[in-house]
């Protein structure tokens, strides 16, 4: 009597289905080392590439032969050579000799002022001759005075001591009230006043007072422009009955002789030819007189 197996469908598939499970596990299993094999592999490479780029310890330079190097040591010295040799030479600069131009030195030596004009000599290019102009301010007061009295001839009376008393009393009141420390009268003021005198003094004066109030005006100016102190009083210089004249001549003093009076301290020259004009004003027949 055969006997029958007898298989639940079930069990069947459940059986069929662990085959398969275990198929694909191993397929995966394989799958997985084939990749890890493959990441192995990429990284190994990857480190052999870099390490072909990188030189840590590179090779030292070949070395030429002593021979060589000597002659292209030549060689650079020769080209150097001929690039200075191209190169424009400057011109080597060469002191030149100048002629000195006139100038004029006004200097005080022993109590008597001198203005020091250069010429040019024909002689000598580096040492010019010298025209020494000297005076005292006692030559040149009696000096500014004679000429007051040549300009205004109508005065019959007039000297020049007056004119030169007028000129200290206004120098000696101001230091005794006060006003100055030191006394204006200098060989560089007079000559100052005498610009002023000239342009300003005209030969129709006929009045002593007008001639004083004129010259008085002139000195008030002068003190202004020349004086050591900020200011000076109107009083010693301008006369009462004058006053709305002497504000006149005062305005016409300055537009008439502002050009020349700062002339007079920039240029020497011409200092020097205003003074050389006051001490020329001196009457040769009267006794120096040096105050």
């Amino acid at each position: 009597m055969g006997t029958v197996l007898s298989i639940s469908p079930t069990e069947k598939k459940a059986s069929i289905m662990d085959a398969e499970l275990a198929k694909n596990d191993k397929s995966l299993k394989r799958h997985s080392m084939f990749v890890s094999l493959s990441w192995k592999k990429l990284v190994s490479n990857s480190a052999k590439k870099s390490a072909k780029k990188v030189t840590p310890n590179p090779m030292p330079a070949r070395e030429l032969p002593s021979g060589q190097v000597a002659q292209r040591n030549s060689e650079n010295i020769r080209k150097t050579h001929q690039t200075e040799e191209k190169k424009p030479k400057a011109p080597i600069p060469v002191p030149v000799p100048t002629v000195p131009t006139q100038n004029n030195d006004a200097v005080v030596q022993n109590g008597r002022f001198s203005t020091v004009q250069q010429l040019p000599s024909s002689l000598s290019v580096v040492s010019p001759r010298r025209i020494v102009i000297q005076a005292s301010t006692g030559e040149l007061l009696r000096c500014l005075g004679d000429f007051m009295c040549r300009r205004c001839f109508k005065l019959k009376e007039l000297n020049s001591g007056e004119v030169i008393l007028w000129f200290r009393n206004i120098d000696r009141t101001l230091l005794l009230q006060g006003w100055q420390d030191q006394g204006f009268i200098t060989p560089a003021n007079v000559v100052f006043v005498y610009l002023l005198c000239e342009d300003m003094i005209a030969d129709s004066i006929d009045s002593p007072a007008e001639l004083q109030g004129t010259f008085q005006t002139c000195l008030y100016l002068a003190y202004s422009y020349m004086g050591n102190e900020i200011s000076y009083p109107l009083k010693p210089f301008m006369i009462e009955s004058n006053k709305d004249v002497f504000w006149e001549m005062s305005l016409r003093i300055i537009n008439r002789l502002s050009a020349k009076m700062l002339q007079l301290n920039a240029d020497p020259h011409f200092f020097t030819e205003v003074f050389q004009d006051l001490k020329n004003q001196r009457d040769t027949s009267e006794a120096n007189l040096d105050r």
